[in-house]
């Protein structure tokens, strides 16, 4: 693999490396990826590209053994090496993994496709480690879309792409408005629309989901909005005494292997 060497921190070439703190590289274009697992999922996804690596000296051999299936690196997407020092300097922070990636979309957001899987709705989740969670937990069992409100924050940015382990870049997600709108959707096209609540009525362990569900997941201090609650089924998990609710990925971690295993064959 092609290499290109970096010793200037303000070298220009790398500037979509430059200091890459969340708060940063808004609004620069594009997101960061960081570490060989997630630029995995980078590297082979359909719906993203990666436009170049920045990898610390000291990993380029474990780099170049790891990513040997994707020729494009070193030809059509540059690879930029330099020393750890050099690599932190650049990035703002100590580059643990030593290895980054910049991605883009290939296009803007695609028409919404919901699939035959069951769907993940994110409404209001404002943290990022709570949403790059909620992703792993989508892709490990059987998510077919993950529908975003428009409160919710942006899965691409690099501690929910993390967080992730790369999952944001091969599971579908879309942005689809408020919440209503996204149950406007959901029911219109036939799916049973379920929502997660420390006051639900209906226990998870006897609930039985339809062919095609959706499952609502709110942020853990406002929660979802009454009026939502009031107008679909609300489940509980079952849960010792002294606590009325779990964190957001914990409970979707539940619901969703309930949901993945009573459709198992």
């Amino acid at each position: 693999m092609k290499t290109i060497a970096v010793t200037d921190p303000d070298d220009p070439r790398i500037e979509h490396f430059r200091d890459v703190q969340e708060r940063d590289i808004v609004g620069r274009g594009g997101f960061i990826a960081e570490g060989k697992v997630v630029i995995d999922h980078l590297l082979a996804s359909p719906r993203f590209a990666a436009t170049s690596l920045l990898v610390a000296r000291s990993r380029i051999a474990g780099v170049q053994e790891r990513f040997a299936e994707f020729p494009q690196l070193g030809q059509q997407i540059p690879v930029y090496v330099a020393e750890q020092a050099v690599m932190d300097r650049i990035a703002g922070f100590a580059i643990h993994r030593g290895v980054l990636a910049h991605g883009q979309r290939l296009s803007e957001q695609a028409p919404l496709e919901l699939g035959d899987g069951p769907i993940l709705v994110a409404a209001g989740i404002s943290n990022h480690d709570n949403m790059g969670s909620l992703f792993r937990n989508a892709a490990a069992f059987g998510v077919s879309a993950v529908l975003l409100d428009d409160t919710s924050c942006d899965p691409l940015y690099r501690k929910a792409l993390r967080v992730s382990v790369g999952t944001v870049l091969s599971v579908p997600f879309f942005r689809a408005g408020n919440v209503r709108d996204i149950f406007d959707i959901l029911s219109n096209a036939g799916f049973q629309c379920v929502a997660l609540s420390p006051g639900g009525t209906v226990h998870l362990d006897e609930w039985q989901p339809a062919d095609r569900v959706a499952v609502f997941f709110g942020s853990e201090g406002q929660g979802l909005p009454q009026y939502l609650l009031q107008s679909i089924d609300t489940l509980t998990i079952a849960m010792a005494p002294g606590l009325d609710s779990l964190n957001v990925s914990a409970a979707a971690s539940i619901t969703l292997h309930h949901i993945y295993t009573s459709k198992r064959p």
